[in-house]
This record gives C-alpha cells, sequence and structure tokens, in this order.
C-alpha cells in the first residue's frame, strides 16, 4: 500500500451543520503533506477523524490497511501507538519536567524498563536540541522550546504517522524556521509519514511534499508547493498571497445586518 493514510468520499457534520464533504484525500508513506485553509475549513477536524476521536456520517479512513471509523477501542488504541500527534500549543503537562512530558508515552504504551525509557527519552530530546533541558518545567522554557519538547514527545514511539495541528502558531521567524526544519528533517529520519495543518504558506511550502487546499470543508485545490504558488485559482491566489478580497469573505455566511437590525423589511 503506497499510501498510509487514504480518506475516500468522506462526509462529517456537527449535527445540522456540515464541516467535510466530498473529501478524497491521499497520504503517502515517508511524505510531508500540508493541508492548508483558513479557519473553520475543517482542517484540525481530519485529524481528529484520522486519529479515531470523531467518526464521519459517511465514508472511509484507511490508515496502515484499517478501516478507522469500524475499530473497536482495544484495536484503535493499538492503532493510535503507532501515531504522533503534536498539538496546537504543545499540550505539555506544566507539572511535569520535560524529561517526564517525553517519557510519558513510553511509560503508558510500553513495558520497557526504565534504563531503557531513559536512554530513549535523552535520545528523543537531543534529536529536537533540548537533552540538557531535561529537568526543566515547560514554565522555565521559552515557547519555541516547549514546541520542540512537544515533537520529541511526539516521535517517542517512533510512530508511522505524525500528525502536526498548527506547529508553528505563535512563534518567532527564527523558531519557526527551526521547526520547520525538524519536521522535515525527522519524518526523513524515521521514514514516517507526516501530515501538516497549518496556515503559514512559506514555511508549510518549504517542506511539504504536497498541499492540499481547503475551503468550507471542500478541497479547492491540490499539488505541489511550486504548482500551487503558480497556480491562478482565485481561491489559492488569496491564500497564498494573503489578498483581503477574494472568493473567502471575511464575515461568517448568514442573515446581513440590516436584516437583524430589522432594517431590511423598512427599505
Amino acid at each position: 500500500m503506497p499510501n498510509l493514510v487514504e480518506i475516500r468520499d468522506l462526509h462529517f457534520s456537527y449535527g445540522a451543520r456540515p464541516i467535510l464533504s466530498e473529501l478524497r484525500m491521499d497520504f503517502p508513506r515517508g511524505k510531508v503533506i500540508a493541508v492548508m485553509g483558513g479557519s473553520g475549513s475543517g482542517k484540525t477536524t481530519i485529524l481528529r477523524l484520522i486519529g479515531g476521536q470523531l467518526h464521519p456520517q459517511s465514508g472511509t479512513i484507511n490508515v496502515d490497511g484499517q478501516m478507522v471509523q469500524t475499530l473497536g477501542t482495544p484495536a484503535l488504541y493499538a492503532l493510535r501507538r503507532k501515531m504522533g500527534m503534536l498539538f496546537q500549543h504543545g499540550a505539555l503537562f506544566t507539572d511535569l519536567t520535560v524529561f517526564e512530558n517525553v517519557a510519558f508515552p513510553l511509560r503508558e504504551h510500553t513495558d520497557l524498563p526504565e534504563e531503557l525509557i531513559r536512554d530513549l527519552v535523552l535520545m528523543k530530546l537531543h534529536a529536537v536540541g533540548l537533552r540538557n533541558a531535561a529537568q526543566l518545567k515547560p514554565a522555565e522554557i521559552s515557547g519555541g522550546m516547549a514546541r520542540r519538547v512537544a515533537l520529541a514527545r511526539a516521535i517517542a514511539l517512533d510512530p508511522q504517522l505524525i500528525m502536526y495541528d498548527e506547529p508553528f502558531a505563535g512563534l518567532d521567524p527564527i523558531s519557526m524556521g527551526v521547526t520547520a526544519n525538524l519536521i522535515r528533517r525527522l519524518n526523513d529520519v524515521l521514514g514516517s509519514t507526516s501530515i501538516l495543518v497549518s496556515h503559514d504558506v512559506h514555511e508549510s511550502f518549504s517542506i511539504a511534499d504536497y498541499v492540499y487546499f481547503l475551503s468550507q470543508g471542500k478541497i479547492v485545490a491540490q499539488g505541489t508547493p511550486a504548482e500551487m504558488l503558480a497556480s491562478s485559482d482565485p481561491y489559492v491566489k488569496q491564500f497564498v498571497h494573503a489578498e483581503p478580497d477574494g472568493p473567502v469573505p471575511f464575515h461568517y455566511a448568514g442573515k446581513s445586518l440590516a436584516d437583524d437590525l430589522g432594517l431590511g423589511a423598512r427599505g
């Protein structure tokens, strides 16, 4: 199976509110795939569906040959051991040291002896440049360093699939560049598949092999970063070049202000 993850004809909604529709996506093994789009376009929902936190109304999600939406709890937990997740704001345990944060998934999901866990944690921290910060608490390190600790935790189990939810949010330019390079390098070293949900065009395009653009729950464009930069598609042009005017509206769809103020009927 060339693709680690395949999504086919997926539809998902919260009650009567549709979030994703007619979704078809491939995530090849060993590649970094960026999923981009405006706020509310359904990007993070895709990660939750792949992880089995949410279930689609229809369609399929195939991860490493298993249909996620059909798995029971034990099988789903076993599949999640093959996944790493970097949450939007790191989500480190504030009362644990850097070392303990990275050790957590190893202790939770394996029966490895403490001596081996220690060595593995130090290796992961070394990979992100923070081995000497092992005994510090999250409050004692910078935001960029905390994001790297979260990345070390995400790769603690050498996952086949690593999912990143806005990994560049709130970082300074230097930290963004460091994080982007780490994502690419760790993906290649581990032979993983990485799904990168992000708003940041420059950093995402610098490391991604392929890009999906979402708008209102549908894929409106896809291709390599070079193809997206050269695209004449109105949505892609607006997003890539941060243009205020285009197919993506500023206002959330609904009644006009005049109608809400009762002015529409008077005219």
